[in-house]
């Protein structure tokens, strides 16, 4: 994507051949451009390193040694290098651009995929690793990142600027190279990558085009780190719920936290998705799970994907489901003997034997006596017991466990667990769900709140909401009723709502008025408490007696519970307007508004409107709310 900042290297021309035409993305080694080789006429993408790291050895050998790994690869599913050169301080590497967009776009904009589109991306990106494993190399950074998604369909790798070849020590000390959320175990503890780290990292991106999440979180990379080194990856049907059990199995062999479990390599993992894949019917590739936006739910009801399907046999080949074949082992080579003395062709087939039979001895004492065991989880009881049978395996026993994830029947782990290994002659013992774990509600009625949430706690069920209400037959403090009810039946850990006794209700006192002894006394009489306010109010009303009181009059409270009282200090003192000489109404109008109560005093057959005297004088003040008299002129 073009970016709206000032880039020096765009519109140059570099090394005389390469036109920069636009920044497409930025890293922390170098950036990639857009650009037109002006010798072969065509666009290509230009990654050129940062100038401040050209003068590092150990990056630009690097750079170099992903021009010479990825060149030699020539896979369709791997983003070709066509030409490495420098020019000044800009070291650079030429390769195949991709019109698109990247996995980590797909999944910011849909959220969790389709299982059918999952594995459409997931099948080209192990045929482009198993290409490279085969070849002797490991990515070491598989991220969504590093899946390029092209217009026409195509899915391509891309980023081999950490690889390595295989059975090379990699030390990481001071710096952890690859993104931490798909970074395997080993990579953390030791860090040592093989093909299996690129298994385990591929494993991680399927768990979350299939959840549309990470399967580890934290606030911090040292949080995500101590996940990988002490927690498995969950199954995604935890958080896609009816996810098909094959989908479960892939993702849990390929992040198994020993490495020993995991697939060798891409094409093994490869292989397991193919068939995980035959084993899936459409409704259960075409799901569509919660987790994804709307805009693809639309999508996918309209059978239609940002990543194309693979076409049905006889109508063309998608190229982004390119998968790696593996070669026929070569033709035997001949031996020369034909024709050769009779005791050296004994001879030769003695020796071919003594080799045969140390090797195969050698080869049954490390590896022929052990086998794995199957993938069971999710599966049926009887099912998980044929694979077993198929496996040569014995089944030493099935236990019983509550689950709320696995549905009853279905198991839910083994022992030793899936993909382990295992003597060939070993056993294996199923845990089976016995599906969400149910409890009685205990009846705590009439027993103090204390008691009753032990109780509910050795039940299994957590002690939820605690509210209060009056009650004339259970004691302050024990427990009226729960919600549910008892007997009711829940799952385990179902919170539960208990009700909790105020005790009888007594009627507050009318206090207004009293003063604060007899007030308190009043109170006392019933039950109640009393709380004073250091703080007085104005009242007209009363005056050093109580103004306000809380509960009011009439309401219930319980007993020992406290009235608050506030105390007044007497109405407030505010200054009488000068009405003389007004009109009676005008006059009448001021004072009300100025907080007092108005009297006309009118002398006999007078018939004035003028006023002619006050009560209190204008400019005096009086209490609020006191009465003004006022008197017209006479005769």
């Amino acid at each position: 994507m073009d970016t709206t900042l000032q880039d020096p290297l765009v519109g140059q021309l570099l090394d005389g051949r390469y036109r920069i035409d636009a920044r497409i993305a930025v890293g922390g080694m170098a950036t990639v451009y857009r650009a037109m080789d002006t010798r072969l006429d065509r666009v290509l993408a230009l990654k050129v390193m940062h100038p401040a790291l050209a003068t590092d050895a150990s990056f630009v050998e690097r750079f170099i040694r992903e021009a010479k790994s990825v060149a030699g690869l020539a896979h369709p599913n791997v983003v070709a290098v066509f030409d490495q050169g420098a020019q000044g301080g800009y070291v650079y590497l030429a390769m195949e651009y991709v019109a698109g967009c990247t996995l980590r776009d797909v999944l910011r904009e849909r959220g969790a995929l389709q299982p059918r589109a999952a594995l459409d991306i997931l099948e080209p990106v192990l045929a482009a690793l198993g290409a490279a494993h085969r070849a002797g190399f490991v990515h070491r950074d598989m991220k969504p990142e590093n899946v390029l998604i092209g217009d026409d369909g195509r899915v391509k790798v891309a980023d081999f600027g950490l690889v390595r070849a295989v059975g090379t020590v990699t030390d990481t000390t001071g710096s952890v190279l690859g993104t931490v959320s798909y970074l395997a175990p080993e990579q953390i503890e030791r860090g040592t990558a093989d093909t299996r780290a690129d298994v385990y990292a591929c494993g991680v991106v399927l768990y979350e085009m299939l959840t549309g999440t990470k399967p580890h979180a934290g606030d911090s990379p040292a949080q995500v780190i101590y996940q990988h080194l002490n927690e498995d990856v969950p199954a995604p049907s935890a958080v896609v719920p009816g996810l098909a059990p094959e989908l479960d199995e892939l993702v849990v062999s390929a992040t198994a936290r020993d490495p020993e479990v995991r697939p060798f390599d891409a094409v093994a993992l490869l292989a397991e998705s193919l068939r995980a894949r035959s084993g899936l019917t459409d409704a259960q590739l075409d799901s569509i799970p919660p987790q994804a936006r709307a805009e693809a739910r639309d999508a996918a009801e309209d059978r239609t994907s940002v990543i194309p399907r693979v076409l049905p046999p006889g109508q063309g080949t998608a190229h982004h489901t390119s998968r790696l074949e593996i070669p026929p082992p070569p033709p035997a080579r001949r031996t020369g003997l034909r024709g050769g003395p009779q005791r050296g062709i004994v001879a030769a087939v003695v020796a071919v034997l003594l080799v045969l039979g140390i090797g195969g001895g050698v080869w049954y004492i490390n590896s022929g006596q052990f086998t794995r065991v199957p993938a069971l989880l999710g599966q049926s009881e009887k099912t998980a017991k044929g694979r077993l049978s198929d496996a040569d395996l014995e089944l030493k026993g099935v236990e019983r466990a509550y689950s709320d994830t696995v549905d009853r029947g279905k198991v839910v782990r083994s022992d030793p667990k899936s993909g382990a290994r295992i003597r060939g002659n070993g056993s294996v013992t199923l845990v089976v769900s016995r599906g969400p774990e149910i409890v009685k509600v205990p009846d705590v009625e009439g027993i103090e709140l204390a008691d009753a949430k032990r109780e509910l706690t050795k039940a299994g069920l957590a002690p939820g909401m605690t509210t209060k209400e009056f009650s004339e037959d259970v004691a302050a403090g024990d427990v009226i009723r729960t919600d549910p009810e008892a007997g009711a039946e829940r799952r385990a850990d179902a919170a539960v709502a208990i009700v909790v006794s105020k005790g009888s209700p007594v009627d507050v006192p009318d206090v207004i008025g009293l003063s604060i002894e007899d007030a308190t006394d009043a109170l006392d009489e019933e039950g109640l408490k009393a709380k004073v306010l250091p703080d007085r109010v104005n009242s007209p009303e009363v005056s050093g007696d109580i103004a306000h009181q809380s509960p009011a009059e009439g309401q219930e409270a319980a007993e020992g519970d406290t009235i608050t009282l506030t105390v007044s200090k007497g109405p407030q003192m505010i200054d009488v307007p000068d009405v003389t000489g007004k009109n009676v109404d005008d006059a009448r109008s001021e004072l009300e508004d100025a907080g007092f109560e108005v009297k006309v005093d009118r002398p006999f057959l007078s018939f004035s409107d003028t006023v002619a005297r006050q009560s209190v004088d204008g400019g005096d003040r009086a209490p609020e709310g006191s009465t003004i008299t006022i008197r017209t002129k006479g005769l």
